[in-house]
């Protein structure tokens, strides 16, 4: 509702993205949403493998059945209430600034920045890691880091254009993704036992099952990814929630189903590993088949580097329209009203990264992202108390007590990857260490930009909501 003092708090106070006219502004329904977010999140089941050499067929299922509903649902619910309650431009960052304050919104924002760092360059890596099983001739030289930043820059453009280009790009590469692996579990009955005795090319992966484990969290991770882009979405209040719901169900299904068919073939765990689902199914159902796969790879990984580019553009967005980077930023492409500036320095970033070790980018990944999603789950939870009468569409059953207790599980396995950190070196130090140094930098990024700007920052008040 519109009051007197509304154009001088306009003037004074930057605020988000307003889609005004719907008309002219296409944004996203359910669907769409469903599948851009299924590709922040998954991107299909490539990237199971080293779960299934580290646990076994048997505890490898069961590691994919139970971390969605410790690790995946909770964060849904959360996600659910809070991007309804709040739809805001930036997502988990205006959340957590809302609840917390300013320091701790820019630690949220820095956390997800920095981590998708490292989130972003596994993305190029497994397109390559496909690409090779093709085309070995991509595997000399610099040939391969190549294409990974053809990948970036060709992302980069398609997010250029806008929200409504991505989901849809996204929501056809479901589909062709998806095509090969429901071949294999229609063959895989067919072949019951059959690869029991299969000759297999020696892996090389030496994952165990805590390191399964952490794997299998970096597939059910990014949940929190498609809240950044409220303002864009059709009813975010009614769509969120369903979509959250929805993804969970389909990405959970996209994992375990195939790995049950294989298991049914009798093809030892040995011979899993990172890329090898292309040879698996080249087991199964023949060369065409491994082609599928291969080529289903490759768009799972440009996928999800895809949606994900649309996400974390919006974080610098937020921060230049609240005063906490400089207004460049907020710059926004005239026809699709993408942040075009934003995209192209986080695309730089993501560019400097290409080439790193994929074990390392997951540990480094998780434990980083881990630090965000605690202050988001503290977010829902002082939300509850400070503001208990803020409309809430959708709501974490059980009242306060299940706004606290939705965040119990997460946290608990955000453990293992503190114990797991301490046996990746990166630099010559243990990727914990190295994280620790990233979260002391994001401190004094906040002093330093807390010094050049003595007078603060634009309130973290109530925003408008797109329109209807």
């Amino acid at each position: 509702m519109a009051t007197a003092s509304a154009p001088r708090q306009q003037k004074e106070n930057p605020q988000p993205l307003v889609i005004p006219n719907r008309k002219k502004f296409v944004r996203l329904t359910l669907w769409p949403l469903v599948a851009a977010t299924f590709f922040m999140v998954s991107g299909g089941t490539y990237g199971t493998e080293e779960i299934v050499h580290g646990a076994g067929y048997g505890r490898a299922i069961l590691i994919l059945l139970l971390t969605p509903l410790l690790w995946s649902l909770p964060t849904a619910f959360m996600i659910g209430e809070l991007s309804s309650a709040l739809p805001h431009e930036g997502g988990y960052y205006a959340w957590v600034r809302r609840a917390l304050g300013n320091f701790w919104g820019f630690q949220e924002a820095w956390l997800s920045l920095v981590a998708s760092i490292f989130d972003m360059a596994i993305y190029p890596t497994l397109f390559v890691a496909y690409l090779t099983r093709m085309f070995p001739w991509f595997q000399q030289g610099y040939r391969g880091w190549m294409v990974g930043l053809a990948m970036v820059i060709a992302c980069a453009i398609l997010n250029m254009a806008g929200v409504k280009v991505v989901s849809t790009t996204s929501l056809w590469l479901f589909f062709a993704l998806s095509a090969p692996f429901v071949a294999i579990v229609v063959l895989a009955p067919f072949k019951l036992g059959a690869l029991a005795n299969a000759v297999t090319k020696p892996t090389t992966s030496t994952v165990d099952i805590l390191g399964g484990l952490l794997i299998c969290m970096w597939n059910y991770m990014g949940w929190d990814n498609a809240s950044t882009i409220a303002t864009e979405v059709e009813r975010p209040q009614r769509t969120y929630p369903r979509a959250m719901l929805a993804a969970v169900a389909i990405v959970a299904l996209s994992y375990v189903l195939p790995v049950a068919a294989m298991w049914m073939t009798g093809l030892a765990p040995t011979a899993w590993e990172t890329g090898s689902w292309a040879d698996i199914a080249g087991l199964l159902g023949g060369p065409l088949l491994r082609i599928g796969v291969v080529l289903g790879g490759m768009i799972s990984a440009f996928g999800m580097f895809n949606a994900l580019v649309m996400s974390y553009s919006r974080l610098p967005l937020a921060m230049a329209q609240d005063g906490m980077l400089p207004s460049i930023f907020g710059k926004l492409q005239r026809r699709s009203r993408a942040p075009w500036v934003a995209i192209l320095a986080c695309a730089i970033g993501w560019a400097l990264c290409l080439g790193l070790g994929f074990a390392r980018l997951v540990t480094l990944d998780i434990l980083l992202y881990g630090f965000s999603l605690m202050l988001e789950f503290a977010a829902l939870a002082v939300l509850r108390f400070r503001e208990p009468n803020l409309p809430r569409p959708f709501r974490v059953p059980g009242g306060l007590f299940g706004a606290i207790a939705v965040g119990i599980p997460p946290i608990l396995l955000l453990g293992f990857s503190i114990i797991r950190s301490e046996h990746e070196q990166v630099w010559n130090m243990s990727s914990f260490a190295f994280a620790m140094i990233l979260i002391a930098a994001g401190v004094a990024a906040y002093l330093i930009n807390h010094a050049l700007k003595p007078a603060g920052w634009a309130p973290a008040e109530q925003k408008p909501e797109p329109a209807a």
